[in-house]
């Protein structure tokens, strides 16, 4: 067979398969800039939960985690949903579970529960993985496989879009900027210093709820829209098939993939914390940079998605990885505002590699796309690992230094695109 997937098309007549085909591709594409919105709050979290939860770098590390790790936990389970019942059903039970999760930010903020923080962070990207696992494969598959990689890659811009929201808007409603050091807070009354503590908390209630009304809104609108089904070409079934790894350039695809998400989260997490220790940056400016990083990030998409016109895919990647891991070299061994500027680079650069790395992990796995996917979505786990690493090195040394992790990731995914991300003979392994 030629194709992995083929539409369930036979009732409709041409114009309407193309309309339903439209619809689906605008649909489907708005969940990209929707897991962004919340995967891209964060950077955001991390210095606001530290200052109004008083942790230290390693413990708000753990934000990332608790997000993160639910990748890990929840793709092989988004995966069967979609095997027994049908995309669109995933992606409904995704945008709800998000939903429960982000209403769950407003009691969290008023008990100042950091614990109550992570469980509900945990169940928003437990629906954003149903949305992935759904996103990324359907729309490699709705049009001709030759484009799949730049089909993916301008669906992801979008994502770019919705990280620059997050980051330059949504941003400035939770930061309150006021920033006091160690022997200030002491200096507190007990009643001024919870008082404090609770209005820093209470300020993403708000914007969580206005994330949870527009979840809600928007499965309803894909409960309502004609969904256009797609089929496996062997049945429906799932199982937790592991033969799927015999495929080399599949293999390596994951491990790039989980250095590449670590070292994202790591970039944009950490960035108001590095801002501000390697060139004195305050908070609310910081903030500002966030978004312009973030910026870089979705132009970097678009550029991406022009240049593979005329630049192989796998290409781009090893020439985009290589420049990652050079100006990062720079941010750690020297770092201040040029190291700033240099990681808005360093954002520009690596915009394209999880669509690239996604579409050439499941290039030609036929049937087994769906149960490839789910894996690729679970190496997303590399956001909730990786970052624990830099933040025990900034807890030890500093967040500067701590930059060393990305750059490792980075070097791991040059590899992958100058060794492994080509098909070459598989070897058989068992199925569970």
């Amino acid at each position: 067979m030629n194709s992995t997937l083929e539409m369930k098309n036979e009732t409709l007549s041409p114009p309407t398969r193309n309309s339903a085909l439209k619809l689906t591709f605008v649909l489907v594409v708005s969940l990209f800039f929707l897991w962004a919105l919340t995967g891209n709050l964060i950077p955001v979290l991390i210095p606001h939960l530290r200052k109004a939860c008083q942790l230290n770098d390693f413990q708000s590390a753990f934000i990332d985690s608790a997000y993160w790790v639910s990748y890990f936990f929840f793709a092989l389970p988004a995966a069967w949903v979609m095997r027994k019942w049908s995309y669109k059903t995933g992606i409904i039970t995704g945008l709800l579970i998000a939903a429960a999760g982000a209403v769950l930010f407003f009691p969290a903020a008023e008990l100042r529960s950091f614990g109550l923080f992570l469980f509900a962070l945990f169940l928003v990207a437990a629906g954003m993985t149903f949305l992935e696992t759904a996103a990324n494969p359907y729309i490699t598959v709705i049009g001709p496989k030759e484009t799949s990689v730049q089909r993916l890659n301008f669906a992801q811009a979008f994502n770019g879009l919705g990280a620059f929201v997050a980051a330059f808007f949504l941003s400035k409603v939770i930061l309150s900027g006021k920033e006091y050091s160690e022997a200030q807070l002491s200096a507190m009354s007990p009643e001024t210093l919870n008082s404090y503590l609770l209005s820093e908390a209470r300020s993403v209630q708000v914007p969580y709820l206005v994330i949870a009304g527009t979840l809600l809104v928007v499965a309803l609108i894909f409960r309502l829209a004609h969904f256009p089904k797609v089929q496996e070409e062997h049945g429906s079934g799932f199982s937790l098939n592991l033969r799927v790894f015999r495929h080399t350039h599949f293999r390596w695809g994951v491990i790039a993939q989980f250095a590449y998400v670590g070292a994202q989260v790591c970039i944009s997490s950490f960035f108001i914390r590095y801002a501000g220790f390697s060139a004195g940056m305050p908070e609310t400016e910081a903030t500002t940079f966030l978004g312009m990083l973030l910026l870089c990030f979705m132009l970097g998409r678009y550029a991406g998605t022009l240049l593979m016109r005329k630049i192989a895919p796998r290409l781009l990647l090893m020439i985009y990885s290589g420049a990652c891991v050079l100006l990062l070299a720079y941010c750690v061994l020297h770092g201040g505002m040029m190291g700033v500027y240099f990681l808005l680079a360093v954002e520009f650069f690596m915009s394209i590699m999880f669509p690239t790395i996604f579409s050439m992990a499941i290039k030609d796995l036929g049937n087994e796309t769906k149960t490839a996917s789910a894996f690729l979505v679970m190496s997303i786990v590399g956001g909730a690992l990786v970052p624990l690493g830099l933040g025990a090195t900034a807890y030890y040394y500093d967040v500067q230094l701590a930059y060393a992790v990305p750059l490792v990731c980075f070097a791991v995914v040059l590899y992958y695109a100058w060794r492994h991300s080509l098909p070459a003979p598989v070897k058989e392994l068992p199925s569970l």
